[in-house]
């Protein structure tokens, strides 16, 4: 089960003007579960969207980033089948992903070049463009019969539960936009990005370089925050939307409501993308590792993926076993050549674990202990070299974690 993640209520989740949502049952990997998804954009729109780092990078991926360049972000539709990763397959792959989009495009009575498409699931096969193709015409005959829990249940793989989340934008005390988002990830999770889909809409008209932007930052603070298992993934993408449907206007940083609508995009990613650990293959443990004090960005998230990637010490938070010379041992081996120890402090939590290179001398093994026992921690390291802060979320690795992997195509 997720750690502390509820299952989204329907009711909560704000339609978004400009934006329509088709779903279809198309039997891409398993039999009547929905693994299709299809959204219809209005022409107002403009859409920007940030890739895996992978260089073996899935031929959807490919083509979304030629497809976006083409158009200028001006993209009419969105799809995204489960089940089939559509990585690693060559020329066929990139064929057969530029082919889904001419149907849609067909479907919707827009340019192949408007449509992106998205996969997830499982590498080194093809997609069953029969199925695939039937899926399409199912999901657009559908559009309007769907609303964002569907979609988020069509789009998850080894996820045990939907991960969706809105919110309303407020200036002067009123609303002046709406924003929802899904996304979905389990495993094969690592930052630049993760195996992960994140879809986030506006009905709110932002300029196109202006959202790029944007979806960089925030998946810089969000979804490349966040770690299960340190796998970086072929497939992953996060997507803004801004349908321009709503009232809200947005041309450059300083317009009125573009710090409250940026303020409300990150709030969302920031949720959904907590839920992708939350929801981690086998996780029992949501553990926030925050970084103080560091010289540069880049040391202070050497420092928080070291320890939140050792498979030492998230076997042991697994274990609630306060072997925390793991964490030392984290922090040593990251990288950075002129760390001084001695000026390092650990907490969990409210326990001050270590001080100048040692253990400090009111730490008791049960404080440790009692911490580790609950189901949300936090590691803090304050290194005492500079105004640094960095927070990355991670989850323990548990037994569940190997069986799930282990029987993944089974």
């Amino acid at each position: 089960m997720p750690v502390n993640l509820p299952l989204p209520d329907r009711s909560t989740l704000l339609a978004i003007p400009g934006l329509r949502i088709g779903t279809a049952r198309a039997a891409i990997r398993k039999p009547g579960r929905r693994d299709l998804m299809l959204m219809a954009l209005a022409p107002t729109a403009t859409v920007a969207g940030v890739f895996t780092t992978n260089r073996f990078c899935a031929a959807p991926v490919r083509v979304c980033q030629a497809h976006l360049a083409a158009s200028g972000g001006a993209i009419r539709a969105l799809l995204v089948n489960t089940g089939c990763a559509n990585a690693g397959t060559g020329a066929q792959g990139l064929a057969n992903a530029r082919s889904s989009c001419a149907e849609v495009a067909r479907q919707l009575g827009c340019r192949a070049d408007q449509v992106l498409p998205f996969s997830t699931g499982v590498i080194l096969e093809h997609l069953p463009m029969d199925r695939l193709s039937a899926g399409i015409t199912s999901a657009a005959s559908a559009l309007d019969g769907s609303d964002w829990l569907d979609a988020a249940e069509a789009i998850m793989t080894t996820d045990t539960q939907p991960k969706a989340v809105s919110a309303q934008v407020q200036l002067g005390g009123r609303s002046v936009a709406s924003v929802s988002g899904i996304s979905k990830g389990a495993g094969m999770i690592r930052p630049n990005m993760a195996t992960m889909l994140g879809f986030i809409a506006t009905d709110a008209t932002v300029e196109a370089s202006l959202l790029s932007r944007w979806c960089t930052e925030i998946a810089d603070q969000t979804f490349n925050r966040v770690t299960v298992d340190g796998d970086t993934s072929t497939n992953d993408s996060l997507v803004l939307i801004a349908t321009g449907a709503g009232g809200l206007r947005i041309a450059a940083d300083a317009d009125p409501g573009a710090a409250e609508l940026r303020a409300s995009l990150l709030s969302v990613a920031t949720d959904l993308a907590q839920a992708l650990v939350r929801d981690g293959e086998g996780a029992t443990k949501f553990i926030t590792v925050a970084i103080e004090g560091a010289r540069d960005r880049d040391e202070a998230s050497a420092i928080a993926y070291s320890i939140a990637h050792s498979p030492l010490v998230k076997t042991a938070f697994f274990a609630s076993d306060p072997n925390l010379g793991r964490i030392l041992a984290a922090i040593g081996y990251a990288g950075v050549d002129d760390l001084d120890v001695d000026d390092i402090d650990l907490y969990l939590d409210d326990v001050h674990v270590a001080t100048r290179g040692g253990r400090h001398p009111d730490y008791r093994e049960a404080d440790g202990q009692r911490v580790m026992k609950s189901s949300e921690i936090t590691i803090r390291v304050v290194l005492g070299r500079g105004p640094v802060a960095t927070t990355v979320w991670t989850c323990d690795l548990s037994h569940d974690y190997v069986s799930i992997n282990a029987d993944y195509r089974s």
